[in-house]
């Protein structure tokens, strides 16, 4: 039924697009998506599209969708570090390249559970770090604050008596700053993370464990990436894997022959999180069990698997462990079993280019296994440390400052590196973009 209810989705934004097409010809036609949605597939409505956008609404997202309280109350004013990112990735790969933030959340929105303001400079911040993800246009939700109907607490660019509010300001600024600096393409990346709606459908048909999350998983890989500093592109299961050096797959329940054809052409190095071919495309367990047809890359059979509950780690040697879920894994003689958990069972095991992480990892497994896998692709990494982030666009590097106070970010600035804005020292919502030398 998901199936069919996306493809309903796509039918239906294909037969607006035949009409525009005919009556506006030669211009571009834009759908706006929203974050943390799942109801349809976004790669497969973008077909018809020449750009993809999105919503973008950082403080109002974060209290809906993150994760502890504590960590909402540090995020409070900011939003999540990769929650922006990770959806402004997505929909550069929806959109073939081509992404706009179409509504950029200016300060307090009316719909969340609460709903703070930002901290002075993260508008800002924010409209940055769109364009350093490779937006074509930020526009914000809105112009002038309704002062009636529904959504008279919206915050707006400006206050309902015409007065500009902060955002207005902020929103200047950036477009001073954006007339000043060089211009920059985005580039491949050397990285690609494969985000798959149906396995999204998989696992909230059958999460298996309470707190099973299958789009919080994918979440948990991309933030490990993104704390090492890294440029990454989401693609769906069909896209040309050729040109990247490591394929990262948290979250493919039901791979296809192609897929496993795509990922041996593309000469890349492939890392697969837990319950990957974990099921066939009708939803059966696999007749080799999993992880079924990537066992044409990895010798190896999960022959059970496991939910924990909150507070239930299973450790790993030297360091790190899985929560929530857990694999008992099979090895065949041709696999090298990196990492064990403390009861002996493989936690990380490679055959050739090709890796099986059987669990859900914290932060440090996962920082150990991806600076394993970006080593061996080639591919340097650095620690960016909590609160901030980098993002490369062609010569430029945007660093961002998420964290309510102060932070040095002189570790991610080279020594040939020119500040065309900002500073090593970055303010709270400060952010520096850098000419790489």
């Amino acid at each position: 039924f998901r199936r069919y209810a996306s493809q309903q989705v796509v039918a239906f934004n294909a037969a607006q697009c035949d009409i525009l097409r005919k009556r506006a010809p030669g211009r571009d036609l834009i759908h706006n998506f929203m974050g943390h949605f799942l109801e349809f597939d976004h790669f497969d409505v973008s077909v018809d599209l020449d750009v993809a956008s999105w919503d973008s609404y950082p403080l109002g997202n974060l209290e809906r969708f993150g994760r502890s309280d504590e960590w909402k109350n540090w995020y409070l004013r900011a939003g999540d570090p990769d929650f922006q990112a990770f959806h402004q990735d997505l929909y550069r790969g929806c959109g073939n390249g081509r992404m706009w933030v179409m509504e950029q959340q200016p300060g307090p929105v009316n719909w969340a559970p609460w709903n703070p303001a930002p901290h002075p400079g993260m508008v800002r911040l924010w409209s940055h770090e769109a364009f350093a993800h490779g937006a074509e246009v930020v526009s914000y939700f809105r112009w002038r604050q309704a002062p009636f109907a529904q959504e008279q607490f919206h915050a707006a660019l400006n206050r309902p008596d015409g007065s500009p509010d902060q955002a207005y300001f902020e929103a200047s600024s950036v477009k001073r700053e954006l007339a000043d600096l060089p211009s920059a393409e985005t580039q491949r990346s050397g990285v690609a993370l494969i985000f798959d709606y149906p396995s999204q459908w998989a696992s909230e048909i059958q999460p298996q464990g309470q707190d099973f999350d299958g789009f919080a998983h994918v979440m948990t890989w991309y933030r490990g990436l993104r704390l090492l500093g890294q440029n990454i592109d989401i693609l769906p299961s069909n896209a040309d894997l050729s040109g990247y050096a490591l394929v990262v797959v948290p979250h493919l329940f039901m791979p296809d022959l192609d897929f496993v054809q795509a990922v041996k052409e593309s000469g890349a190095r492939a890392v697969f999180g837990a319950r990957c071919g974990s099921r066939t495309t009708s939803h059966q367990i696999p007749d080799g069990l999993a992880p079924g047809l990537l066992q044409e890359l990895l010798a190896i059979r999960v022959q059970r698997a496991e939910s924990l509950r909150p507070g239930v780690e299973i450790p790993v040697v030297d360091g790190g462990s899985f929560s929530r879920w857990a694999e008992q894994v099979e090895a065949d003689a041709s696999v090298t079993v990196n990492l064990e958990t403390v009861d002996g069972q493989p936690a990380y095991a490679t055959r050739d280019a090709y890796s099986y992480v059987s669990g859900w990892p914290d932060e440090i497994l996962l920082s150990r296994i991806l600076k394993s896998e970006l080593k061996a692709a080639g591919l340097e990494w650095i620690e960016t440390g909590e609160d901030l982030r980098i993002r490369d666009r062609g010569g430029l590097r945007t660093i961002v400052n998420y964290a309510p106070k102060p932070l040095d970010a002189s570790h991610l600035i080279g020594p040939s590196d020119t500040v065309l804005i900002g500073e090593a020292m970055l303010d709270v919502a400060g952010l520096a973009i850098v000419q790489r030398g």
